[in-house]
Parts: structure tokens; C-alpha cells; sequence
């Protein structure tokens, strides 16, 4: 008999707990570390976003986990940050950011999906095990290394590449849209491990009948990547792409130590948009209130993803 299954006859064997509540009770703790690490810190960001909390009155005069001397300012925070171009700008860029890193994390993801699971690819067990190397570095210590790569400065590997093509450098990090394509390049290099995992699992859950049957029918290589391989793997990809495409939109890192977001905070992605309104411009109340926005922008765009690709079905069946 296991501890679990211990626990659960001694706990029932007391008088007032029936032997059905012994498997709440068991989770409780689990729920209330949750709570406590998850809902009270969204709600006291929800409280803050509705006072003029700044350094100077939020850590002043009250306890622990208080408003302080903040004072409450209803919607203000919210119609300030709304009206704010800034925040337009940032959200927009944001969801750019997601589009076009999602299209080269699964563009990339299933080229090297494909190559690493065709059968005329000697060693490709060795590569699968290569690609999900980046996976094991710290974040930072990536971001760093691609940042070194895209370096203003002529040494900077970009611009070495450049030169040697005869083209002139770039001020990759000065320039708007050329930090916005290092942003995509280096968030690319990121996900893709997990891009490829996913991809090659559900790859290899490809009936070769299918494959075979569609041969005989006379169906060419794309043919059958398009109307095999692809409706197989569909449905694994976009649950994925859901994924890596929530993780892009709270990105932070990439933009925060490539340039901050910069130049004059034009590719300020939403995150660091909050963060720098918070803790670098001391506004605290309309810093909680652009993360809860976010929030409310990413909560819809899974809840749509997940509700419109059918992610959720069967759920209610188990």
C-alpha cells in the first residue's frame, strides 16, 4: 500500500471527514501555495493600479503588503496609460513581435523537424540531441552572446558578415527596425528547440501508410508534405505555437539588454514598457495598470487560440 493511499484511510478513518474529502485536503496546500504566489500578488498589482502609488507614499507609513500612504485614483491610472501614445506604440509593436517571430520559429522549426526525422539524414539522432543544446543555457547568457553578435560596432559578427559581402555595416541597435529584426533573430534562436521537440514527436506519429498510399496515388514530395504531413502535425504545432507565441509576447529580456528597447523607446515591447513606467520613472500605479492590461491581452488571446484551433477538446470527456 502506498504512503498516499495511507494517508488517505487514516484521514478517513476520522470521524468527521468523509473518505471523498481526504483527496481535497490532500491538495490544499498545494492550492493555497498557489494562491499565495499567484492570485494575492495580482490582486494587490490590481489595488495599486487604482492609487497614485509611487516610492516616495507606497513604502510610507504603512505595514507590510499595505497601500502605504497612496491614495486611491479610480480609473485614472487606466485613462492615462489608454490615452498614452507610448502605449499604443508598444502594444503595437508587441503583437508584431509575436507575428513575425512566430512565423520564423515554426518556419524553422519544421525545416529542421523535416530534416532531422528524414531517413537519408546520417546521424540524425545525433543532431536531435544537439538541437536542444541552446535549451540548457541560461536565457541571459544567450541573449548576451547574440547581442555581441549584432553589435553596432564593426567587429560585431553581423557586420563582419556584411563586410564580407561587400555590403557596409549597420548600427543594428540604433536603428528601429534593425534592432526589431535582432529582437526576431535572437527570439528565434530561442524557441526553436522547443519548436523542433514538439514537431518531431508529432512527426514521427505519422502513419507511414498514409505516406505510402499517397505514393502509389502518384503525390510528389510537396504533395504529400501538404496534404499528409502537414494535417498530421497541425494540431501539435499550433498548440505550440500558442506557446512560444505567449512567451514572445512577454518578452522582456531581448529588448531589455539588446537596447532597452530602443532607439528613443520605439521598440519597446509591453513588458518593458511597464517595467521602465514602474522602476526607472517611479509611476507605479500606471506600471500595474499597463501589466494588467497586458494580462487582459494575453488572457484573450489564448482563451480565442485555444477556443478557435479546438485545443480544448475532449477535456470535458475525461
Amino acid at each position: 500500500m502506498s504512503t498516499t493511499s495511507r494517508i488517505a484511510d487514516r484521514a478517513a478513518a476520522i470521524p468527521a471527514i468523509e473518505r471523498e474529502d481526504v483527496a481535497l485536503l490532500l491538495v490544499l496546500p498545494g492550492l493555497f501555495i498557489f494562491a499565495a504566489f499567484m492570485f494575492f500578488p495580482m490582486l494587490y498589482l490590481l489595488g495599486i493600479s487604482f492609487t497614485n502609488a509611487r516610492p516616495s507614499n507606497l513604502f510610507a507609513g504603512g505595514g507590510l503588503l499595505t497601500f502605504g500612504e497612496a491614495t486611491f485614483v479610480g480609473l485614472q491610472n487606466y485613462a492615462a496609460v489608454l490615452s498614452d501614445g507610448k502605449f499604443w506604440n508598444s502594444l503595437g509593436t508587441t503583437w508584431l513581435f509575436v507575428a513575425t517571430s512566430l512565423v520564423l520559429k515554426i518556419g524553422l522549426g519544421l525545416g529542421v523537424a523535416l530534416v532531422v526525422t528524414n531517413q537519408r539524414v546520417r546521424g540524425a539522432r545525433f543532431l536531435r540531441s544537439l538541437l536542444i543544446v541552446p535549451m540548457g543555457l541560461p536565457a541571459i547568457f544567450t541573449i548576451t552572446i547574440w547581442r555581441g553578435i549584432f553589435s553596432s560596432a564593426q567587429f560585431g559578427l553581423a557586420n563582419q558578415l556584411l563586410s564580407w559581402l561587400g555590403a557596409g555595416t549597420v548600427a543594428w541597435l540604433n536603428e528601429r527596425w534593425a534592432a526589431f529584426f535582432a529582437y526576431n533573430v535572437t527570439e528565434m534562436w530561442l524557441a526553436y528547440p522547443f519548436m523542433v521537440i514538439i514537431t518531431v514527436s508529432a512527426l514521427q506519429d505519422v502513419p507511414k501508410e498514409l505516406h505510402e498510399a499517397a505514393m502509389v496515388d502518384g503525390a510528389g514530395y510537396f504533395a504529400r508534405f501538404f496534404h499528409v504531413t502537414l494535417p498530421s502535425v497541425k494540431r501539435p504545432v499550433l498548440f505550440a505555437s500558442i506557446l512560444t507565441a505567449a512567451a514572445s509576447f512577454q518578452q522582456f529580456l531581448i529588448p531589455y539588454a539588446f537596447n532597452e528597447g530602443g532607439p528613443a523607446r520605439l521598440n519597446e515591447l509591453i513588458i518593458v514598457y511597464g517595467y521602465r513606467e514602474a522602476f526607472q520613472f517611479s509611476q507605479y500605479g500606471q506600471g500595474a495598470a499597463i501589466m494588467l492590461v497586458a494580462v487582459a491581452f494575453i488572457g484573450a488571446f489564448m482563451w480565442l487560440n485555444v477556443k478557435k484551433g479546438r485545443l480544448a477538446d475532449g477535456v470535458d470527456d475525461a
